[in-house]
Formats: structure tokens, sequence, C-alpha cells
């Protein structure tokens, strides 16, 4: 792919890496210089030293035959412009950081596939895991994500039906135990402790699953 990456925080400089592994053409923007001499010191990719919002500077960076644009600057202003411009000139997917939870209306007007406050993300992650040591993502989906959580010994919900679960944005599609390997549970399944259930749920609703999935399958004490 030809993928125009604008941004070289933390988060461009990272997928710049990603992208350019993965054997595809990639140009970066960036107001700063220095950063941009600094990305052609590790990677094989065009830079481009300009603002983004700028129709010369992408075309320069070629936009008429990039197949996506990803935005990651700490502006939302200058993200949904860049995204603009890029739909102008047809680029087939765009995709933009989102700084600002508010603004997310925005970019989704205009279909542009946004990820929401990546250092907001990252925190409320960091503190689950404070929160609840046995707990672990195993992957992000557009929709959600999935989980494993271990069930505790002494936890209230310990010798009790899945089922009995205030499942309402979450499910438990499987659980690990100790000498009977994998488990697809039904209704009826009863939680044991040490068994590791993994555990789909809403993105809406990360913070609430893990909350509940905390009080039931946690000891009290810890």
């Amino acid at each position: 792919m030809y993928i125009i990456i604008v941004g070289l925080g933390g988060i461009g400089r990272t997928l710049v890496g990603i992208a350019a592994d993965n054997r595809n053409d990639v140009v970066v923007i960036d107001k700063n210089e220095e950063r941009a001499a600094e990305i052609l010191e590790h990677y094989d990719v065009l830079a481009v030293v300009g603002d983004a919002t700028d129709t010369e500077i992408l075309e320069e960076a070629g936009i008429e035959r990039a197949d996506a644009l990803v935005a990651t600057t700490s502006d939302d202003s200058v993200n949904l412009m860049t995204c603009l411009l890029a739909r102008r000139y047809k680029v087939p997917n765009v995709i933009s950081i989102v700084n600002q939870i508010e603004h997310s209306d925005f970019f989704k007007e205009v279909g542009v596939r946004i990820s929401e406050n990546p250092d907001e993300l990252v925190a409320m992650r960091l503190y689950y895991w404070v929160e609840s040591p046995g707990m672990q993502q195993l992957a992000a989906l557009p929709g959600g994500r999935i989980f494993e959580f271990v069930a505790e010994q002494g936890a209230p919900f310990i010798d009790r039906e899945l089922r009995e679960l205030k499942a309402k944005n979450f499910v438990v599609i499987a659980i690990n135990r100790a000498g009977n390997g994998l488990i697809i549970p039904t209704g009826d399944t009863r939680i044991r402790a040490g068994d590791t259930l993994t555990v789909f749920t809403k993105k809406e609703a990360e913070k609430e699953t893990l909350s509940l999935l905390g009080r039931q399958l946690k000891h009290p004490a810890r």
C-alpha cells in the first residue's frame, strides 16, 4: 500500500515503523524538520516537511495515489482538515486520532475512521491492570475488546453458574480450566477458582464490564 502518515509524535513514529516493516510505501508529513530527518535515519520512507492542511504539501506527498492517510497529530483541527482534504482527493481509507472525544462526531460525519484519545485509553488500561492484576487484554476489535480474567479463590462468584452474571454488554466466550483445558461455556457452567475467562465486551461498556467482573471474580480483600 501507499500510506501517508501525518504527524511524527509517538504514535506516528510507531506507525511508520510498523508500516515500513510490512513493506508498504510510506510517506510522512511533519512540520518539524528535525523529526523528519530523524525518521529517515531509521526507515526507508519519504519525508515531507510542512503543513498537511496545505494541498501543495499533500500533493508533494503523493496524495493522488495514496491508498490510505492516517492523521496522528495532537491537534484535532489539523487532523480533521487533513482528513477532509484527503476525502476530496478520494483517498480510499482515511483514519485519524481524535484527542478530545467530543470531537468524534465531526470526524464520523465525513466518513473518517477514528481512534479516540489514545492517551486516555492507555491510562485507563493501566489503571485496570493496577486494579485487576488477573486481567489481560487479548485483542481490540472495531466494536469492542477481548479480555482474559482470572477467577480468584474466595471471590463472590466462585461455584456459581455463569448465567447468574448480569451480562448485559459482554459475553464469556471460553473458559480455560486447569485439568480440563478449554471449555466452551453454557449458562449452567459453574465458575471455579483459577478459571481463566475469555470475555468479549462492547467498547462503550468496557469500564462497566471490568468493574462488574472485578467485583464478582476478585477476592474481596484484594
